[in-house]
C-alpha cells in the first residue's frame, strides 16, 4: 500500500441511523483506539453514550470487530472501495442491571432492533422494504 491507501474514511453508524464522521484513520489503528475516538466524539446531546470501550461494540462487514485487531486486519475485501468510506456500525451495550432497589434485571434489545429488516418486493434492482 501507499499514498492515500494507508488511510481508510471510516463513518460510525449509531442506532437511531445518525453518524460520526466520516474521518480518515492510519491502517495501523487499532479497534481500540477507534472505540476511543467513537467516546470522545459521541454527541453530548444523545443520552445513555457508552461511558469506556467496554460498553461499545464495532460491527464491520458483518463481524463483530475485536479491539486488538488493527484496521488492517479487518479490512474486508469484498466491503472495501479505495478512496471510498467504510461505514461501521456502533451497538452500545447497556450498563448492567442487577437486581437493585429498581427492580429485577431487564432485557434490553433496542440495539438489536435496527439490524431487523423485511423485503417487501424488489423493483428495477432497487430494494424497497420496511425497516422494523
Amino acid at each position: 500500500m501507499s499514498g492515500g491507501q494507508d488511510q481508510l474514511e471510516i463513518k460510525f453508524r449509531l442506532n437511531d441511523g445518525s453518524d460520526i464522521g466520516p474521518k480518515s484513520y492510519p491502517v495501523a489503528t487499532s479497534v481500540c483506539t477507534l472505540k476511543e475516538s467513537i467516546l470522545a466524539q459521541w454527541p453530548k446531546e444523545k443520552g445513555n453514550g457508552p461511558r469506556t470501550v467496554k460498553d461499545v461494540k464495532l460491527i464491520s462487514a458483518g463481524k463483530i470487530l475485536e479491539n486488538n485487531r488493527t484496521l488492517e486486519d479487518c479490512r474486508s475485501p469484498i466491503c472495501y472501495i479505495p478512496g471510498g468510506v467504510t461505514t461501521m456500525h456502533v451497538v452500545v451495550q447497556p450498563p448492567p442491571s442487577g437486581g437493585t432497589a429498581l427492580g429485577p434485571p431487564q432485557t434490553v434489545l433496542d440495539e438489536v432492533s435496527i439490524f431487523q429488516f423485511r423485503v417487501c418486493e424488489v423493483k428495477k434492482h432497487r430494494l424497497v422494504g420496511e425497516v422494523h
